[in-house]
């Protein structure tokens, strides 16, 4: 069984990832979050992309645990406010993880964009870091049309106001998906469906 560490302790980030694994059939690999492992210092998120954040945060812990890690970087990139909040997205309002602080600030920064220029997209970046120092970097990308008032209790972050263009969505906010169909069309489920053939080739050893 070969142990991969998930860089969050988001059980929503562990069960997503886990879906994942399932659908694409890959058995023999134990994922464990931050919790499951012994405290190390998490290297600050310095980075200026999606891509360099979640390369920050495997190498981490890839270096601190001796696990293959698997770490995301993801946000909202909202075109009338030139792609922000972007990396910053987890702390827009100025505190870390403030959900509704953080959706009640952007609604009011973006309270005056008609709606035919409230396009926006969420973006993942995952990297995926071995032992050794092997690298494989992903990026997905999920367009859509920012809503004024949230909808929906599932998901977390900007879910609430977020309504992807995709078809199968049927107009309905991210908030309002199930886990499965968002795995399906989210962007950090397609970043995670392009990691499967590394993955299936670390189960395989």
């Amino acid at each position: 069984m070969t142990t991969v560490l998930v860089a969050s302790r988001n059980a929503k980030k562990l069960a997503e990832l886990r879906r994942v694994l399932d659908a694409a059939g890959i058995t023999g690999i134990d994922i464990v979050g931050l919790d499951a492992v012994p405290e190390y210092p998490e290297e600050p998120e310095t980075g200026a992309t999606f891509e360099e954040n979640a390369l920050i945060k495997a190498v981490a812990g890839a270096r601190a645990t001796g696990f293959t890690c698997l770490a995301d970087d993801s946000g909202l990139a909202v075109d009338a406010l030139n792609g922000m909040p972007g990396v910053l997205s987890a702390r827009w309002c100025g505190r870390h993880g403030d959900d509704q602080a953080n959706n009640d600030l952007l609604l009011a920064q973006i309270h005056d964009v008609p709606d035919d220029r409230r396009g926006a997209a969420f973006v993942s970046a995952c990297a995926l870091v071995e032992p050794s120092g092997e690298q494989t970097v992903t990026r997905g990308e999920w367009r859509g049309t920012m809503l004024r008032a949230p909808r929906g209790d599932n998901g977390f972050g900007y879910d609430p106001l977020f309504v992807p263009d995709d078809e199968l969505a049927q107009g309905r906010s991210s908030g309002e998906l199930s886990g499965a169909d968002k795995d399906a069309l989210s962007h950090r489920g397609k970043a995670l469906a392009q990691l499967v053939p590394a993955l299936r080739e670390l189960a395989a050893r």
